[in-house]
């Protein structure tokens, strides 16, 4: 959804895009629209369960007290609970409790089904389907790489200004 003066009209961007970090955004029950957490708490996303993980939701999210177990899929021998919106009571996702190996990093991390939530980019003021971004974290050596040449790049400018501000200097003092 786009705000145009009075109303909000939703978009449906086609492929998926990468909402990068920086871009600040909310997530919402796309049932009855209301706030189930914010971009800062995105800790990835989980493909295989088609989820966006998140080390901390709203007040909005209720567990369920009940702990299912899986039988089949990518949930097979797990335990897990069910989180419900807090106010129109559909599941948005699970917290896995037990997992296998292969689900061993979402232990205890709330994991929203992207085709449930909805999702506000606050510098677009669009509304889209979470389904339709992407929230892959890139690797950290690759983030400290691109700190590393901004760092380059800065020093480098600062060498030069001051390469500058000492010839100025040497004629004053001539």
């Amino acid at each position: 959804m786009e705000f145009n003066k009075t109303i909000l009209i939703e978009r449906d961007d086609g492929d998926a895009t990468l909402l990068e970090p920086g871009r600040w955004a909310t997530f919402h029950c796309r049932q009855c629209n209301t706030v189930l957490g914010d971009s800062m708490s995105v800790c990835g996303e989980l493909k295989c369960l088609d989820s966006i993980i998140f080390c901390g939701v709203t007040d909005n999210v209720e567990v369920s007290r009940e702990m299912e177990c899986g039988n089949k899929g990518e949930l097979a021998n797990c335990i897990f609970s069910s989180l419900m919106c807090g106010e129109c009571g559909c599941t948005v996702g699970k917290v896995v409790h037990a997992a296998p190996q292969h689900l061993a990093a979402a232990r205890s991390l709330f994991l929203l089904h992207k085709m449930l939530v909805a999702c506000y980019v606050l510098d677009t003021c669009s509304m889209v389907k979470a389904s339709a971004l992407s929230f892959e974290i890139k690797p950290l050596m690759e983030s400290i790489n691109e700190v590393r040449q901004q760092f380059e790049l800065y020093f480098d400018d600062m060498k030069s200004r001051l390469a500058e501000v000492r010839k100025i200097r040497s004629k004053v003092d001539k």
